[in-house]
């Protein structure tokens, strides 16, 4: 029986993973299997990866076929890589401690090269966490300054009118009417100069006059008599005439 070491497909849509099974090779895709010795997981990066080694060693010793995946996996794993320094070892080109050392040295640098994709993946995430956070930042600044803005502008728009704007105009206006009052005031001043002279006079002349109203006796008002409301006598003589004429 002809025996291939494949990929049976799991997951689910747009996120599928795989087991590395050894199968027959007359059996569907996912249909039955000998034995499952790994699995194979391409949505992280970089690619996950479990095998059984010993075992997926064993199936290709013994004839099983890979597919072209699979053999990658093996490759970058080291089962290929043992699978020929073994071959070395049962030529009689080297030992087995000889063959060891060497798998070693290569799984060492294997291990490193791994370790820098990881660590270039991190910064390459980190770089652009930081990108984006910048980003966020600069965003949130300028709306930040836009409603600073408006806010700004809906008080000057709502603030009252500013009374000493008004101050300077009224200054102007007092400072062109003092010059006027003062020449009003001196063409006065000039025009009656004789007007001055008879108002210094005066005072002697109203003192006079209030003494002698002081002296002057002050006149008692007569009680006025009452009136008396005469009785119209011509009538009642007219009537007593009338009584004494003789018949």
């Amino acid at each position: 029986m002809a025996t291939k070491l494949r990929l049976q497909r799991r997951g689910r849509k747009n996120y599928p993973f795989y087991q590395i099974i050894v199968a027959d090779s007359r059996a569907p895709r996912d249909g039955k299997y000998i034995e499952r010795i790994g699995s194979y997981n391409p949505n992280t990066h970089p690619a996950t990866i479990t095998l059984d080694f010993d075992r997926a060693l064993y199936w290709l010793q013994t004839g099983a076929q890979p597919t072209d995946t699979v053999r990658n996996i093996l490759s970058d794993e080291g089962v290929l890589l043992k699978k020929h320094l073994l071959g070395g070892v049962a030529k009689g080109a080297f030992d087995e401690a000889e063959a060891e050392k060497r798998f070693e040295a290569w799984k060492n640098s294997k291990s490193q090269l791994t370790q820098k994709l990881i660590e270039k993946d991190d910064e390459k995430k980190r770089t652009e966490a930081k990108a984006r956070l910048d980003a966020e930042k600069e965003v949130n600044k300028t709306r930040a300054e836009a409603l600073a803005k408006m806010r700004a502008e809906e008080e000057a728009a709502n603030a009252p009118a500013p009374v000493e704007e008004e101050v300077p105009a009224v200054e102007e206006t007092v400072e062109v009417a003092e010059p006027a009052i003062e020449e009003t005031v001196e063409a006065k001043a000039e025009e009656t100069p004789a007007d001055a002279d008879e108002a210094e006079g005066t005072p002697v002349e109203v003192k006079e006059a209030t003494a002698k109203e002081e002296e002057a006796p002050v006149p008692v008002k007569e009680e006025e008599a009452p009136e008396v409301k005469e009785e119209p006598k011509a009538e009642v003589s007219s009537e007593e005439a009338s009584e004494e004429k003789p018949e």
